[in-house]
C-alpha cells in the first residue's frame, strides 16, 4: 500500500515541469523563512508592484443616490485597527489569533503594539465583526 501510494506521488511529481533554476533557487529560500517573514515580504511586494495578496472585491454596479465614485471607493474597504487591549490580554490575543491566522508570538507581538493594524482592506460587515469579537475580548478597536 505505501509503494502504491510512493509511485503515485512520484507519478504526480514527474508530470509537473520542474522550475528554472533561479525560480527554484528563490523557492528554496521562500521555504526557509518563518510566518512573520512571509508577512513582510508580502508586503514588501505588495508595496513594490502595487497590488494586493487580498481577494479582490466586487465593485456595485451603480451606486445608489448618485455619490461620487471616489467616495464610494473609499467606502469599499476599512481597516481594523487594535488601539488598546484593556485588561483581558490573553483573551484578546486569542481573537486576533482566530481573527488572523497568525501564531501565537506573531499575535501576542501584534497585542503588543497597539495601535495596530489587525485587518485591512476588509469589507464594512468584516471590519464590524472584527470590531465586535476584539470588543467582547476586552479591547478597544478602531474601524477607519
Amino acid at each position: 500500500m505505501a509503494e502504491e501510494a510512493t509511485e503515485a506521488t512520484e507519478a504526480v511529481e514527474e508530470e509537473a515541469p520542474a522550475p528554472s533554476p533561479k525560480l527554484a533557487e528563490i523557492i528554496d529560500a521562500i521555504g526557509g523563512l518563518t510566518v512573520l517573514e512571509l508577512a513582510e515580504l508580502v508586503k514588501a511586494l505588495e508595496d513594490k508592484f502595487g497590488v494586493s495578496a487580498a481577494a479582490p472585491i466586487m465593485m456595485a454596479a451603480g451606486a445608489p443616490g448618485g455619490g461620487d465614485a471616489a467616495e464610494e471607493v473609499e467606502k469599499d474597504s476599512y481597516d481594523v485597527i487594535l488601539t488598546g487591549i484593556g485588561e483581558k490580554k490573553i483573551q484578546v490575543i486569542k481573537a486576533v489569533r482566530e481573527l488572523t491566522s497568525l501564531g501565537l508570538k506573531e499575535a501576542k507581538a501584534l497585542v503588543d503594539e497597539a495601535p495596530k493594524p489587525v485587518k485591512e482592506a476588509v469589507t464594512k460587515q468584516e471590519a464590524e465583526e472584527v470590531q465586535t469579537r476584539l470588543t467582547e475580548a476586552g479591547a478597544s478597536v478602531e474601524i477607519k
